[in-house]
């Protein structure tokens, strides 16, 4: 049988990046993370060597109810003996769409895709159309809305792009309302709409995202909330619902279907219309995709919201994430390594930073941390709290992350490079590899 190391390669040569999002490449994990994941059932993940590891990375976010939910993939199973794509629409279709409808607050018709990028570049088509403007304002806070041009030219990764495309992409700042209004004075009349994440590690401060939402409506730009990780996280309805502020349009996607490929442009009905056929506008060709609206991730996706409705999902992960972040804390605190490793941010979002000597944020250390916890079977790069997570996966947690402490102390007396054993994990976004 071929070694992990040889299988990992391999990857490579078929494979550009050796996986299919950037963000699962090896550069993003330490060296002795699993290269592979071969199954996984509630909070586990089992490697090709059938060795477990909990996990808080949750598919990228997209597993809120856990791996093999029998719910949800019996419902997909059933639709599959159906059939899973027609040369006309589907009443499955309809139906998710009159539920996501029925649940979030802008949304007066959808719009169904695979991905998130191909959903908030469609929202920022229906802004120019409607708007007649040719600008974008992004926030430039938040990690990722695209690997279309309009975003990718932002960033140190834009090989490729075509020129003239950052043009378009005005940046602003999480919760600095001045610097959106210095774009707006900047580019009168020609702002066709505003995206950002409605939050991310912390909550926005007090009249921040009312504050867009007037902005917008005083220059007649098209308010869009980006809610890949915040849509049926923050609240079953979005955190457009949490927050109470309503945007135009909204986009959503990662957990909303539970690892089925689904995600989905919400908004307003004047501005929506105008991918459709009943109007006098000139015609906008949304969304065209064959496998958007694909049947059995469809139910997947009806059989999730169900299950998260029926359960109080919301609830649940919002009190897993606070315990893990108080007691993570308080684990670190403990071990003399405090101020070096904090946990942090929106309870069913949590974050965290890992420092360096000097107290400066690091790669190299955070690599170190993730490295000591896989060592004792706990997977978390990043930490997404789902249905799956309960008191055992804490305590689980709790005990590899006390030894991890302990050899990040030993690191801090006697230097870093004693004890990690691989490559720093690397910027996503990054001009050369």
């Amino acid at each position: 049988m071929k070694n992990s190391f040889f299988r990992r390669h391999e990857a490579h040569d078929v494979i550009p990046g050796g996986a299919h999002t950037y963000s699962k490449g090896d550069d993003q994990f330490p060296a002795n993370a699993p290269r592979f994941l071969e199954r996984g059932d509630g909070a586990y993940v089992w490697d090709e060597q059938n060795r477990r590891y909990l996990d808080w990375n949750m598919g990228l976010r997209t597993m809120t109810l856990g791996y093999g939910n029998s719910v949800v993939n019996e419902a997909a199973k059933s639709q599959i003996d159906l059939g899973s794509n027609f040369s006309r629409p589907s009443r499955v279709e309809v139906d998710l769409a009159r539920t996501l409808i029925d649940l979030i607050p802008c949304a007066d018709m959808v719009k169904f895709a695979k991905n998130g990028s191909n959903v908030t570049t469609a929202a920022l088509k229906l802004a120019r159309a409607h708007t007649k403007r040719r600008y974008i304002c992004y926030c430039q806070d938040h990690p990722f809305y695209s690997f279309d041009d309009w975003f990718i030219s932002t960033t140190e990764a834009n090989a490729g792009v075509a020129d003239g495309s950052k043009e378009i992409s005005l940046p602003f700042d999480y919760d600095n309302l001045e610097s959106l209004e210095n774009q707006f004075a900047k580019y009168p009349n020609d702002i066709a709409a505003v995206i950002l994440e409605p939050a991310t590690s912390s909550h926005p401060k007090s009249g921040f995202l009312e504050g867009l939402r007037k902005l917008c409506d005083r220059h007649g730009a098209v308010l869009i909330f980006d809610e890949m990780i915040t849509g049926f996280r923050w609240d079953l309805r979005g955190a457009q619902h949490y927050y109470g502020v309503t945007p135009d349009l909204a986009t959503f996607g990662k957990g909303i279907a539970n690892g089925f490929s689904v995600s989905a442009l919400v908004g307003n009905k004047e501005i929506m219309e105008r991918g459709g056929l009943f109007h006098d506008y000139e015609r906008v060709f949304l969304m065209s995709t064959t496998h958007g609206a694909e049947l059995h991730c469809l139910a997947a996706a009806a059989a999730a919201i169900q299950f998260m409705s029926d359960k109080n999902v919301t609830e649940h992960i919002w009190q897993i994430g606070e315990t893990l972040i108080e007691i993570l804390n308080q684990t670190a605190f403990d071990a003399g390594v405090g101020q070096y490793v904090e946990f942090f941010g929106v309870p069913c979002s949590p974050y965290f930073t890992c420092r360096d000597e000097k107290g400066e944020i690091s790669m190299s250390w955070r690599t170190l941390f993730l490295q000591e916890m896989v060592k004792q079977g706990v997977f978390i790069n990043a930490i997404v709290p789902s249905f799956a997570h309960g008191q055992v996966e804490i305590s689980q947690t709790v005990r590899a992350a006390e030894k991890a402490f302990s050899v990040y102390s030993k690191a801090l007396e006697e230097g870093i490079d004693r004890y990690l054993e691989g490559p720093s994990i690397k910027p996503v976004f990054r001009r050369h590899n």
